[in-house]
């Protein structure tokens, strides 16, 4: 795994504990589907949340959020559609961004976690 992959994997790690310890229930990880993937599904007693996780170390080129352009969102509107198709649900689905600013990579601490419901 390179450099970049395991910083992105322990990101999704941290966005995953971060959603348990306010309550949700993780559901999946990595769900791939022909449009992309999902980095997280998670849900509490309300919502099915469909998150993405956005790790950057500067704010350089703009914050980690502000990187799930039109073009992102709409993949990932088509894969939690693709999701829902074969996993039934009553609650209400949701799209959220974890943005993780990391600046020093994996020694980080703390963790500045920024979770933005219903990004879009």
């Amino acid at each position: 795994m390179g450099k970049s992959n395991a910083l992105g994997a322990w990101g999704e790690e941290k966005a995953a504990r971060f959603l348990e310890s306010r309550g949700y229930r993780i559901l999946e990880r990595n769900f791939h589907s022909r449009y992309g993937e999902i980095d997280i599904i998670a849900e509490d007693d309300e919502f099915l949340v469909f998150a993405e996780v956005r790790l950057r170390k500067t704010s350089r080129y703009g914050s980690p959020e502000a990187t799930v352009d039109l073009r992102k969102q709409e993949k990932l509107r088509q894969t939690a559609e693709l999701y829902l198709q074969t996993h039934e649900t009553e609650k209400q689905p949701r799209f959220d961004v974890i943005a993780l600013h990391a600046k020093d990579g994996m020694d980080t601490r703390p963790l500045p976690v920024h979770h933005i419901i219903d990004a879009f």
